[in-house]
């Protein structure tokens, strides 16, 4: 059973390191007179660490208190809040800090009631906004809460969906309540740069803002959970180059020694106004610019148009449908079960042949599916319907995939599939030609050819440095190192078909179970993408560098 989700998670309660308060507030705040709302303050740290800037800049504690609007859910945090900013000499603070939902204090007292998306005068008040927003999901978000938020969105003409994170409209509303020459920073997580829902918010903020600075760090900065964050800071007065920088640091400890004015010495690359993901935007200018061009190469096709990418079997409780040789004989339930792969590294190489299977079933992997009759459990023979009253004991019929079964033990969408495609990734994404007859758990990938492609043709093609390239900037890491594809993601990465049929996918195969991963790509780059595309052989060796950067950037995060 999975535990319950701590009060902690639920509230998005992980606040922000002192380091990080610091910078934040030191770059936003450029005057003793910015009027400054840290709308999720928390327990304080980025209020009082906006009230030392402040005073850095010349401002009186008097002024400070009037400077200062925080708001906090909370009623215990916004209390600490208000002791640790008395505490530091800012007078009346309890009337500086707002206890209560943020949209709520937004609609009633800082956006026109009648039309959410216009804002006051006096709500658009603000010079500084700074915040570490809540980060709950959707299911987890409180109705009423997410009533308002989501129709605030919409009100600034964008469309929220049950996966929008509470980040999401925290970070509208922000954005809205800046004036013209404002500065908003903001500790965002970093699924801002990489997760299809949030591409409507990616081309918000291209719109909205003149210049979008993105700090990341190497190593995670909420190390009790796997949660990568950045810190995005976007200014809307249009002085400078427009477009984005993204910059890379070790750690929020990086942070001490690094000036604010620092940020801008970097070069600022051009913003691509669409809702392409800003992971390209770790590439040079010149590999941004080269991997735009050969997305719309005629010789290049998307992914989908010659596979149907459909997630792997959801049975609800893998460890007791999915089983080893010998524990299907223990049970006595050969005769009902159904061939199986329930891992990546139990695909080596291109090909996925009756005889790896058999390899598996050997090494008592989980190779075999539990698949009775659609019938009633009494109808049964003796051995299984002991099977079920294990489960059942277990718990396993309680399990929300289960319980919502007619039958608790009938494991739906049970198919073959044509190929296998990784669903994650560690150092490079393939296709799997499945010649075994066996499925696969949804760890995994079941992929159907259309009917015009040559399914070996394209499973050689896939491997090659273009197809790794985009990869990287298609899918989605979170922070562990690995490379994960939602199904719609992998039915959009270019493949280059041209001269494929040249390619002998037996070898190809036999080099990928030797690791010999580089070898593939020298013979798949010079015949896919030097003969088939026309590309120079340095064009080619920077695809294989753009792959094996990004690769390298993604893995190193885990450590």
């Amino acid at each position: 059973m999975k535990p319950t989700l701590s009060d902690k998670k639920l509230r998005g309660g992980y606040y922000t390191p002192p380091i990080i308060a610091a910078f934040l507030a030191k770059w936003a705040i450029r005057s003793s007179g910015d009027h400054v709302l840290e709308p999720s303050c928390g327990d304080g740290n980025l209020l009082v660490a906006a009230s030392a800037t402040l005073r850095e800049r010349g401002a009186t504690y008097p002024n400070i208190a009037r400077l200062l609007h925080g708001v906090e859910f909370d009623k215990e945090e916004a209390c600490k809040a208000t002791k640790r900013l008395e505490d530091a000499g800012i007078p009346k603070a309890a009337n500086q800090i707002h206890n209560g939902d943020f949209f709520a204090y937004c609609q009633s007292c800082l956006f026109d009631e009648r039309l959410l998306n216009t804002v006051t005068r006096s709500g658009r008040s603000f010079d500084a906004i700074i915040g570490n927003p809540p980060f709950i999901r959707y299911q987890n978000f409180p109705e009423t809460q997410r009533t308002i938020a989501c129709e605030l969105m919409r009100g600034a003409g964008l469309h929220p969906n049950r996966l929008t994170n509470s980040w999401v409209p925290f970070l509208i509303a922000s954005t809205l309540l800046l004036k013209d020459s404002g500065r908003l920073a903001m500790v965002i997580p970093a699924e801002l740069f990489q997760v299809s829902y949030a591409a409507e918010i990616r081309l918000f903020l291209s719109n909205f803002y003149h210049q979008i600075t993105i700090l990341t760090f190497r190593k995670l900065v909420f190390k009790d959970i796997q949660q990568e964050i950045v810190l995005i800071l976007c200014e809307r007065e249009k002085k400078g180059e427009a477009g984005i920088r993204v910059i890379e640091l070790e750690d929020c400890h990086a942070l001490k020694n690094w000036e604010t004015s620092s940020v801008l010495e970097s070069d600022v690359k051009p913003l691509d106004h669409t809702r392409e993901k800003w992971t390209q935007y770790f590439l040079d200018q010149s590999e941004i610019e080269l991997l735009r061009t050969l997305r719309c190469h005629p010789k290049v096709v998307r992914s989908g148009s010659v596979i149907d990418v459909d997630v792997g079997i959801v049975t609800g409780e893998n460890s007791f449908f999915v089983l080893s040789e010998e524990k299907v004989s223990q049970k006595e339930i050969g005769d009902l079960t159904h061939p199986v792969v329930t891992r990546s590294n139990h695909l080596e190489g291109a090909v996925f042949t009756e005889t790896d299977w058999c390899e598996n079933v050997k090494k008592q992997y989980p190779t075999f599916l539990f698949r009775p009759a659609d019938i009633d459990a009494k109808e049964l023979p003796i051995s299984v319907q002991s099977f079920l009253q294990e489960g059942e004991e277990a718990g396993i019929n309680t399990g929300y995939k289960c319980r919502i079964r007619k039958r608790w033990y009938v494991v739906p969408s049970i198919w073959t599939p044509d190929a296998f495609m990784l669903r994650q990734v560690h150092s490079y994404p393939k296709l799997i030609l499945n010649h075994s007859g066996a499925t696969c758990t949804d760890t995994i990938h079941r992929v159907r050819f259309r009917d015009n492609a040559n399914c070996k043709n394209v499973v050689a093609a896939f491997l090659n440095s273009l197809t790794f390239a985009f990869s990287e900037v298609t899918g989605r890491s979170y922070g562990g190192g690995v490379l994960t594809f939602e199904p719609s993601e992998a039915e959009d990465l270019p493949i280059p078909l041209a001269m494929a049929e040249r390619l002998d996918i037996n070898h190809l195969d036999a080099l990928l179970r030797a690791k010999e991963i580089e070898k593939v790509l020298d013979i798949t780059d010079k015949t896919l993408l030097c003969e088939g595309l026309g590309l120079t052989q340095k064009e080619a060796s920077i695809l294989r560098g753009i792959w094996a950067k990004m690769r390298s950037r993604r893995i190193y995060r885990k450590r």
